[in-house]
């Protein structure tokens, strides 16, 4: 059960504010970005009670896909303290990298290898929620759904989420959410075939 305290709905506050300066949306999709840090953090809430790992759920995205002109990691911690920063840097991925397999093979080392528990409890929660939307996208428009997506193909997402699923399976993660992505990429194998 979610303690909701005000130190969490500055965190839902200033995630919604964040997201929605960088004029973001769901991808491919007028729905408001804050949706999905919302949808992470209740995942992540049938696991923990902890605070800080709520709060990151809600702002993992906010240093990997906002300007930091507009919110850097100083300033988040500055309001959410250095734990917060540390599990939100935990699962940012290098922007730095131009191949998306690139990208991907950074994120998932560093997330089997050097992250913090609590990161690939958000890791978990975020891919669970990412594949949830997939689902209920592919149901509505089917193939083109991968269109959305830079790889352009459900084999990359695929083996993306496949990824994701033996490296937090390695990490111990709470076992609800190894089980629940694992049932997500089921049906989406099952979708695909």
């Amino acid at each position: 059960m979610i303690n909701y305290t005000n130190r969490l709905d500055s965190a839902i506050k200033k995630a919604a504010w964040a997201h929605e300066q960088a004029g973001q949306h769901r991808k491919g999709t007028d729905i408001p970005y804050i949706i999905h840090p919302i949808g992470v953090m209740m995942i992540a809430s049938n696991v923990t009670d902890d605070e800080d790992i709520l709060i990151a759920c809600l702002l993992h995205d906010v240093l990997e896909d906002v300007d930091s002109k507009i919110y850097d990691a100083d300033k988040m911690r500055e309001k959410f303290g250095d734990r917060v920063v540390s599990i939100v840097k935990d699962i940012t991925k290098d922007q730095t990298k131009s191949d998306w397999y690139e990208i991907a093979k950074v994120y998932l080392d560093h997330l089997e290898f050097k992250a913090c528990d609590e990161a690939v409890i958000v890791s978990a929660a975020d891919k669970i929620h990412n594949l949830m939307s997939v689902l209920k996208d592919y149901d509505k428009i089917g193939d083109k759904l991968w269109d959305k997506f830079s790889t352009k193909s459900s084999a990359d997402q695929l083996w993306w989420y496949q990824s994701i699923l033996a490296v937090i399976t390695k990490r111990n993660a709470p076992q609800n959410l190894v089980d629940k992505l694992s049932s997500q990429i089921e049906t989406l194998k099952t979708k695909l075939s």
